[in-house]
């Protein structure tokens, strides 16, 4: 509770200008949460990258789809946490074109001399501004130079059943009142999913397993939970959505102390991490290194119907980022789009971290390895990495606040 009355505090002093240092003398001689973030690592956090690279693309609907999932299952069990999956049906409708060829959401023409289905810029995304290239997903396999890569990705995806599996942080004093944390494991392109978004899915295991740790008890519940099919309309959280809303809060079985769905407090999506190397240059080219001014966007949507309870929550992120972030740091815009917080943003505070603003930068080039082949582990240097890490600490510190995270004597 004092740590949730320490972050109002920030958000008033946010607001109205007051310094930080007018609150510190009430924090805790130790900071716990301080604490939880030191235990976030850029090798672990690279390794659970490289793990998930090793399923190709992991496109849903297909076989390596299948086994990612039951990896990252392994791997949240194996940090204590306990497991659950959603079960639906993903039956599209019969499409012509690039979306039929596997163009993805947003995806509205013929693919161009490159094979990648053309994609636009939705409404809500904001105004691009600067030098735009164009965009969209690779459908030519033999863009893919690596051939034992390119065999990997090679079986098409088919309509049937779908899985995503999600853990469960228990809370002491508040179980049935949550926090989601989310990524989607599924990606296409060709390529392996490194960044979209192998980056996001590594940040939520990451934070996972450092709050499933034996010490570390929340007052809160967390959920994480890594969607499937986000990239064809995120009908996994939709289906999680439909599954779950009506079990809020509801104790079963009765008398039991126990929830399986506790009330949504908010929900925070993560959905690529790594590359923020700047506008492309006038001749379309990308700087090859991370930019001096790269940070951590943190977006909600300006005309959603929690919009002011999903800004409050992207301050509490920002100001987490300033207390426990190490390199780079947040700022917050109002144009969220086209990821999986999109079906929460009616119904609870909703926001998405990235690594640009999706609509502005990503949807203008900004990133060249988005739904490309060249999004593979190898593309990405350390300091890309660094910048994942440091979305998963500006997380963790917001989280951790939140919730009452605490360490057990």
């Amino acid at each position: 509770m004092r740590s949730n009355i320490i972050m109002a505090i920030a958000i008033s002093a946010l607001m109205t200008g007051v310094a930080a240092s007018t609150f510190a003398q009430n924090e805790p001689a130790v900071d716990p949460v301080k604490v939880l973030v030191s235990r976030l690592d850029l090798e672990k956090y690279k390794a659970t990258v490289k793990g998930l690279t090793q399923f190709g693309d992991r496109r849903q609907g297909t076989d390596r789809n299948r086994a990612a999932v039951d990896w990252i299952e392994a791997q949240l069990k194996s940090y204590g946490c306990p497991t659950d999956r959603i079960k639906y049906e993903y039956q599209p409708a019969a499409q012509t074109g690039a979306r039929g060829a596997g163009g993805g959401r947003g995806a509205n023409g013929p693919p161009d001399a490159r094979g990648r289905a053309v994609t636009a810029v939705v409404p809500g995304g904001g105004k691009p501004r600067g030098v735009r290239t164009p965009t969209g997903v690779n459908t030519d396999p033999m863009n893919q130079p690596d051939e034992k890569l390119r065999a990997l990705n090679m079986q098409p995806t088919t309509p049937g059943p779908r899985e995503l599996v999600y853990c469960t942080k228990v809370g002491t004093t508040h179980p049935e009142e949550m926090y989601i944390v989310s990524g989607h494991m599924d990606g296409h392109g060709w390529g392996e999913a490194a960044n979209d978004d192998g980056s996001g899915t590594a940040l939520t295991m990451e934070l996972a397993r450092v709050f499933s740790q034996p010490d570390v008890q929340t007052e809160r519940t967390i959920r994480f939970a890594l969607w499937n099919n986000e990239e064809t309309g995120s009908q996994g959280a939709r289906a999680y959505i439909a599954q779950r809303q009506d079990q809020q809060g509801k104790e079963n079985p009765p008398g039991s102390g126990k929830y399986p769905e506790p009330k949504w407090l908010g929900m925070i999506q993560h959905d690529m991490m790594m590359f923020d190397h700047g506008m492309p240059r006038a001749d379309g080219t990308i700087s090859p290194e991370q930019r001096p001014e790269a940070d951590v966007n943190v977006e909600f949507q300006v005309n959603s119907k929690m919009a002011a309870e999903s800004q409050k929550l992207a301050w509490l992120l920002e100001v987490a980022n300033e207390k426990y972030a190490t390199d780079y740091p947040a700022a917050v815009g109002s144009h969220m789009t086209n990821t999986d917080s999109g079906p929460f943003m009616d119904l609870i505070p909703a926001v998405s971290v990235r690594e640009n603003e999706r609509g502005v930068h990503i949807g203008s080039g900004w990133d060249p390895q988005w739904h490309q082949p060249t999004d593979v582990f190898t593309t990405y240097s350390d300091k890309d990495f660094r910048l994942g890490l440091n979305a998963a600490q500006t997380t963790l510190g917001a989280v951790g606040q939140l919730t009452g995270a605490t360490l057990k004597k």
